[in-house]
């Protein structure tokens, strides 16, 4: 799946990936060919994951945990070293720091529940009025929504980093902002609508300071760009399977097993307990203690087929295809009048997303004229990140993503695509 070397980095030979995603072979109503730019909403499968999830419900599907049958074994042994394949990928010290939940938000309201629980009673997780949760305006709602469900359930009080005009995170203000009644940091590794990569070294040394934890929403990251979590010395890590390459329905915790160990259950009932009475539980050590019921089980073993096909790839490989992908489309888009790139304009510290507006046309009649015209899947709205588009005065962007089965042809296809598009509303 590689080709020549450049750098010290195998170049992707896209060509031959291209032909392991049918979809993107197929004719679209009209005889248009389909242009899919769209992956930092949804990536597409490879015929590799998808026939691993078929050949295991066909063949070795049963629940998994206690079964003393080989059906069961077989399931139990495929569903546990998926489990292995997401530590090894991501860098985790231990596969028991890895919590498979159905996405990413579970993941978020999982670490924001335990937090002023009454079932709870590490010190670190204490909430309540006086305490102090920090997240950015940058956030996808599902790094908003649940710190600010925890902030009026215990009295804490919710803040947020401001964002900068070109799209960074502003930290001239952090020694203020992240203090001595901060209890949890939670930001974006890269942004969703911005493509922004921010700099959590800087954050965390400041939450180390202050004695806090450091979440990160890894979803648009983990996808793109080598991971190592103990390299990156924070406390959470959430991110999810469909964006990269495997199925909805799965989703991936990270946590240090110390603080995994001290946080009450987050969901109740079957797997997760080791002995109940009638008037009281014990619980299964990590990660089972938070894997109440049955699993997604299939949609973790495809998670795991898909580690294999990024590891096959090289996620080196994969960031640099994205790199030059992203410098393309930044100068190819500066060629369109009237068209505002909304995130930075430079590849310094950022990722294959770019959002961005045309004047007078609402991102609605972008969308659909691309779509209807040219073929061209991109995503349009205020991409789940609401307070983003407020804070920069804007109803919506239009937001093209890339990922490794992307082409600068492609992008010359969108680049066509909006001239047309202006020519429509001239």
């Amino acid at each position: 799946m590689t080709a020549q070397v450049s750098g010290g980095v195998t170049a992707l030979d896209v060509d031959r990936i291209r032909n392991d995603f049918p979809v993107l072979s197929r004719e679209l109503p009209g005889g248009r060919p389909l242009v899919y730019l769209d992956s930092g909403n949804s990536s597409q499968k490879p015929v590799q994951v998808v026939e691993t999830m078929r050949e295991h419900l066909s063949m070795h599907y049963s629940n998994v945990g206690r079964a003393m049958h080989v059906l069961g074994a077989e399931s139990t042994e495929a569903y546990e070293n998926a489990r292995d394949k997401v530590a090894a990928f991501v860098g985790a010290p231990s596969r028991d720091e890895i919590v498979f939940t159905k996405n990413a938000s579970e993941a978020l309201n999982l670490v924001a529940y335990a937090f002023g629980n009454p079932a709870g009673s590490d010190e670190r997780f204490r909430m309540g009025p006086g305490d102090e949760i920090v997240i950015s305006e940058m956030e996808h709602h599902s790094n908003i929504v649940p710190w600010q469900l925890l902030a009026q359930r215990t009295g804490a009080t919710l803040r947020w980093f401001p964002v900068t005009d070109d799209g960074r995170l502003d930290l001239s203000g952090i020694g203020d902002l992240v203090n001595e009644r901060t209890k949890i940091v939670s930001i974006a590794h890269q942004s969703n609508v911005l493509g922004t990569v921010n700099p959590v070294a800087d954050v965390l040394a400041r939450v180390r300071d202050v004695g806090a934890l450091l979440m990160l929403d890894a979803s648009q990251a983990v996808p793109h760009h080598p991971a190592d979590f103990a390299a990156l010395g924070v406390d959470f890590v959430a991110f999810t399977g469909h964006k990269m390459l495997g199925p909805s329905g799965i989703g991936v915790l990270w946590g240090r097993r110390e603080l995994l160990d001290a946080m009450p259950p987050f969901l109740g009932g079957g797997e997760m307990i080791e002995a109940v009475w009638m008037d009281r539980s014990t619980y299964a050590p990590v990660p089972h203690k938070f894997e109440a019921g049955t699993p997604p089980i299939v949609e973790a073993i495809g998670l795991g087929a898909a580690v294999d096909y990024l590891n096959a790839v090289d996620m080196r490989a994969v960031e640099a295809h994205e790199r030059a992908l992203t410098a393309y489309a930044l100068d190819a888009l500066r060629e369109i009048p009237g068209l505002r790139v909304i995130g930075p304009t430079t590849l310094e510290s950022r990722g294959g997303t770019v959002s961005f507006t045309l004047e007078g046309i609402h991102p609605h009649d972008v969308g659909q004229i691309l779509d209807d015209s040219f073929g061209v899947a991109v995503r349009v709205g205020h991409h789940c990140a609401r307070p983003l588009h407020l804070r920069f005065g804007i109803p919506a962007t239009t937001r093209a993503s890339f990922y490794l089965y992307n082409t600068t042809g492609e992008i010359d296809a969108l680049v066509r695509g909006l001239h047309y598009v202006q020519k429509v509303f001239a």
